[in-house]
């Protein structure tokens, strides 16, 4: 599926929630940033997220600081680097934003920063951020 027709797929809820992986949060974030000023893409990322989660009958699933967290580091990392204009370059040049154990996250936030309520339902700013 091209770029246009997982964004497509994705906003129409016709992918299924089984079906719809860590890997591929970070591509959806990586288009809409792309496509998108970074103000732009979070809100659209996030509405869509959350409709998402929503039609899948999983709504608690959503969490606003791990979705901010990565949609600003794979920005930080579009504009610190030559970004790579495919989605297969940026993934082989990014490798740390794949790994679920340990997360990425793990160097940014505590634990119990993570796992917590307000973290789920606000943007909670790193506060680990001394051990990257």
């Amino acid at each position: 599926m091209n770029d246009h027709e997982f964004v497509d797929a994705f906003e129409a809820c016709a992918i299924a929630g089984a079906d719809f992986h860590h890997a591929d949060h970070v591509r959806l974030a990586w288009i809409y940033l792309r496509e998108h000023p970074l103000i732009e893409a979070i809100e659209r990322f996030t509405t869509s997220l959350q409709r998402f989660a929503r039609h899948h009958g999983v709504p608690a699933l959503y969490h606003e600081t791990i979705t901010w967290a990565y949609l600003l580091l794979i920005h930080e990392r579009m504009q610190r680097n030559v970004a790579p204009r495919d989605w297969e370059s940026f993934k082989a040049a990014n490798p740390d934003l794949f790994d679920r154990r340990p997360s990425i996250l793990e160097r940014y936030y505590a634990p119990e920063t993570l796992n917590s309520d307000l973290a789920r339902r606000i943007f909670i700013l790193p506060d680990a951020a001394a051990n990257c």
